[in-house]
């Protein structure tokens, strides 16, 4: 029973990985920690991500999504 529900386990995370929803997420979520990164050095200081995250959103969010599917089209 325990090996089943290892496999089991394993597909789940396999099929979550190979997920293109999946994979947009950790490519947004690389785009924010930039963000802050780049926010953070301007300022001198951490900003955190929560900060980060809603400015990226209300600055940069649209503009990156349009570019993205721009990219998978071509």
């Amino acid at each position: 029973m325990e090996a089943s529900v290892k496999s089991s386990a394993v597909d789940s995370d396999a099929l979550m990985k190979n997920s293109s929803l999946y994979k947009e997420f950790l490519a947004e979520r690389e785009e924010i920690l930039r963000h802050k990164w780049l926010e953070s050095e301007k300022l001198g200081q951490d900003i955190g991500f929560e900060r980060a995250l809603l400015d990226w959103i209300v600055r940069h969010r649209s503009h990156w999504k349009t570019g993205r599917s721009k990219a998978v089209k071509a």
